[in-house]
C-alpha cells in the first residue's frame, strides 16, 4: 500500500507545488503592498475563488481530455495569463468603462482610488451596477451548458429518476435554447430594472455559447473524419490536413474553455468587491491564488483519470453549473451571498463523489482506482 501511495502523493505534490509557491509569493507581495490586512484579504479571496470554481475544474478537465498536447499546454500557459490578468484585472475595467461610458484611463484611475462599493460613482459601485448584464450573459452561457448536458442521453446516470426522463424529453430539437430563452425573458421582465439591457446581454450569452460550442464541435468532427480517412488511405497531404484540423478543433475548444472560465468568474469578480475594492488585491487573490489552483486541480483530475474513476463527479459538476446559472439569474433581482453559491457547488460535488465511492464499492471496484487512473499518467501530455 505504501509503495503504491508514494508515487501518487509525489505526483500530486508536483502538480500543486507551483501553485503553492506562487500563492505564497502573492500573499507576501500583498503584505508588502498593504500590510497584514492586505495579505489576509488576498488569502480570503483565493479561498473564495477555489471554492466557487471547483465545478469549473471538473468541467475543464473533461474538455481538456479531448484536446491535443499542444492545446493542453496553451490552455495551461496562455490560458492562465488570460485568467489572471484578463478576467480578474482587465475585464472589470472594461465593464466599468463600457457601462459607465468612461475612458480606459478614467476607469483605471477610479480602480486605484479604491472607492467603497456603496459609494456612488466609485469603481466598485459602477461594477456592481453592471451586475445584471454580467449575470445575464454568464447565466445564459452556463445554463445552456447545463441544459445541453441534462437533455443528452447517457449510459450512466446519477439522479436517474430525473436525468432519464429529461434525456428522453431532450430529443426535441433546440429544447435547451427554448428553455434558456424562456428563462431569460421571465427574469428580465420580473426581476430586472432594465429589461431590455438584460435581454440583450442574455442573448449575447446564448449566441456566444452556440457559436463557440458549435464551431468547436464542427472542427472536432472534421478532425475525426480526417483521422479516419488518413488511417484508411495514407496520402501525402494526410498528415498536414490532420494537423490543421487538430489546430482548428483545439483552438475552438480552447476558446470554449476561456469563455467558460469567464462565465464561472463573474460571480467571484463581483463578489470580491464586497470584500475589498482594491484591484491589486483582487488580482492577487482571485487570479494568482484562485485561478492557478483551479488550473492545478484541472491537471490533477486529468492525470489521475479521476473523472473516469468517480463517474458521478461529472454529473455533480454539471448540476453545480446549473445551480450557479440559476443563482446568477436570480441575483439580477435579489442579492445572493457568495458563501451560498460556493456551498451549493461543494455540496453537489461532494454528494456526487460519495455516490461514486458507494458505486465503486458495490461493484467491487478497489477504492484505489489509481491503477486505472494512472493509465495515462505516464502518457498524459498534461
Amino acid at each position: 500500500m505504501s509503495t503504491a501511495a508514494a508515487p501518487a502523493e509525489h505526483s500530486a505534490t508536483r502538480i500543486f507545488a507551483a501553485s503553492g509557491v506562487i500563492s505564497l509569493v502573492a500573499v507576501v507581495a500583498a503584505f508588502f503592498y498593504g500590510g497584514l490586512q492586505a495579505a489576509g484579504l488576498t488569502l480570503i479571496l483565493g479561498v473564495l475563488e477555489i471554492t466557487l470554481s471547483f465545478d469549473n475544474a471538473v468541467v475543464n478537465a473533461r474538455v481538456l481530455e479531448r484536446m491535443s498536447e499542444k492545446w493542453q499546454q496553451i490552455f495551461l500557459t496562455v490560458g492562465i495569463v488570460i485568467a489572471v490578468f484578463g478576467m480578474r484585472l482587465v475585464f472589470p475595467l472594461l465593464v466599468v468603462g463600457i457601462t459607465a461610458h468612461l475612458s480606459p484611463a478614467r476607469a483605471l484611475q477610479l480602480a486605484f482610488e479604491k472607492g467603497n462599493v456603496n459609494t456612488p460613482g466609485s469603481y466598485g459601485y459602477l461594477l456592481a451596477q453592471a451586475h445584471p448584464q454580467i449575470a445575464a450573459f454568464g447565466g445564459m452561457f452556463l445554463l445552456l451548458l447545463f441544459l445541453d448536458w441534462l437533455f443528452e442521453e447517457r449510459e450512466i446516470t446519477w439522479l436517474s429518476w430525473l436525468e432519464k426522463p429529461l434525456a428522453r424529453i431532450g430529443k426535441l430539437d433546440a429544447l435547451s435554447v427554448i428553455v434558456a430563452g424562456i428563462a431569460l425573458y421571465v427574469i428580465a421582465e420580473t426581476a430586472a430594472e432594465k429589461p431590455g439591457t438584460v435581454l440583450a446581454a442574455g442573448l449575447l450569452g446564448i449566441i456566444s455559447y452556440l457559436l463557440v460550442n458549435g464551431l468547436g464541435g464542427l472542427f472536432e468532427n472534421f478532425e475525426e473524419r480526417q483521422e479516419e480517412a488518413f488511417e484508411e488511405k495514407r496520402t501525402h497531404g494526410g498528415p498536414t490536413q490532420v494537423a490543421k484540423a487538430v489546430g482548428k478543433a483545439g483552438f475552438f475548444l480552447f476558446l470554449y474553455l476561456e469563455v467558460l472560465d469567464a462565465s464561472f468568474s463573474f460571480d467571484g469578480v463581483i463578489g470580491a468587491f464586497a470584500i475589498t475594492p482594491d484591484p491589486i488585491i483582487i488580482a492577487l487573490g482571485l487570479g494568482l491564488i484562485g485561478a492557478l489552483f483551479v488550473r492545478s486541480l484541472t491537471v490533477f483530475l486529468v492525470r489521475k483519470g479521476t473523472l473516469n474513476d468517480y463517474v458521478y463527479l461529472d454529473h455533480g459538476a454539471h448540476w453545480a453549473i446549473g445551480a450557479l446559472a440559476v443563482i446568477l439569474l436570480v441575483s439580477i433581482g435579489v442579492h445572493v451571498n457568495e458563501v451560498v453559491t460556493g456551498l451549493v457547488g461543494l455540496v453537489l460535488i461532494g454528494a456526487a463523489f460519495l455516490s461514486s465511492v458507494v458505486r465503486n464499492k458495490n461493484e467491487g471496484v478497489p477504492s484505489e482506482v489509481a491503477g486505472a487512473a494512472e493509465h495515462d499518467s505516464a502518457d498524459s501530455p498534461v
